[in-house]
């Protein structure tokens, strides 16, 4: 810089784009605070101009309109509402993804005599996994591509992450009562996968204060799933009673008292998108 203005040659590599991260931020506190600087910058306009009506477009896009009007109706401000919809597994992209899993799990169940007991424990083992699927998207890259905005807002860090893991965990597990309540055996079938999703989910939180919150839910639901494949195998036929009796319920509802805790304690380091 000249004296108190950019000069042309600094300028010139801002405009390309061939500035070091620090010096961008030097340039763009100055052209902040400085109109004759800021005055000699290129401005494609209408390239800005398609740009903002593109983004305009997508958050009043009707869809979008439907999910703030349902999340209005629970009596939530607007800027939360405005945080909560752009929670990326709250998409109906995502959300169509998962009704499919449920109603292909169910629908296996119905026509898998006589193996319909398997397939109900595949519902079983898979329904807990659909809300730690839907945490790992709510906050933070890959799965938000705006991550690097939404992570400089004031209302980001742990709040943020509590808010959409909450969202998004109650539309996962509503999603699943109401397949599970669809599927054929006993009834305790429709709630016996509602203690390890909460487990999973809530231990995902926990440990997403050590390890960033994909390598957490990646994880506790591989463990999940390792685990469980090998009760099968060793126990084969009484499989179901050791991994969802009442036994292993009370050892889920322990571990979620845990999870609970722990993330309690730690909720300040729960920020996905800090280094650690």
């Amino acid at each position: 810089m000249t004296g108190w203005h950019i000069d042309a040659a600094l300028l010139a590599e801002y405009d390309r784009g061939s500035l070091d991260p620090s010096r961008v931020m030097a340039v763009d506190a100055h052209l902040l605070a400085c109109a004759s600087c800021r005055g000699r910058v290129e401005v494609d306009t209408v390239w800005l101009a398609d740009n903002w009506a593109a983004v305009f477009d997508a958050v009043h896009a009707p869809k979008q309109r439907v999910l703030w009007r349902l999340l209005g109706r629970l009596g939530l401000p607007e800027h939360r509402i405005q945080l909560l919809a752009a929670t990326p597994a709250l998409r109906w992209s995502w959300l169509g993804a998962t009704a499919a899993v449920l109603a292909l799990a169910v629908a296996a169940a119905y026509f898998a005599q006589p193996g319909a007991r398997v397939s109900a424990m595949l519902f079983l083992v898979l329904a807990p996994v659909l809300p730690v699927l839907a945490v790992a998207t709510a906050y933070g890259p890959p799965a938000d591509p705006m991550h690097e905005i939404t992570g400089t807002m004031p209302a980001a860090g742990p709040s943020l992450v509590l808010w959409r893991a909450t969202a998004v965990v109650a539309v996962a597990v509503a999603m699943g009562m109401g397949a599970a309540a669809l599927l054929p055996g006993p009834g305790w079938y429709a709630v016996a996968w509602l203690l390890p999703a909460l487990v999973l989910s809530m231990g995902s939180l926990a440990l997403s204060t050590v390890v960033p919150l994909s390598t957490a839910t990646g994880l506790l639901g591989g463990a999940w799933l390792i685990g469980v494949g090998t009760a099968a195998t060793v126990h084969r036929g009484s499989s179901l009673p050791i991994i969802f009796g009442g036994t292993a319920q009370l050892g889920y509802l322990l571990a979620a008292a845990m999870a609970v805790a722990v993330l309690t304690m730690r909720r300040g380091r729960l920020d996905p998108g800090e280094t650690r």
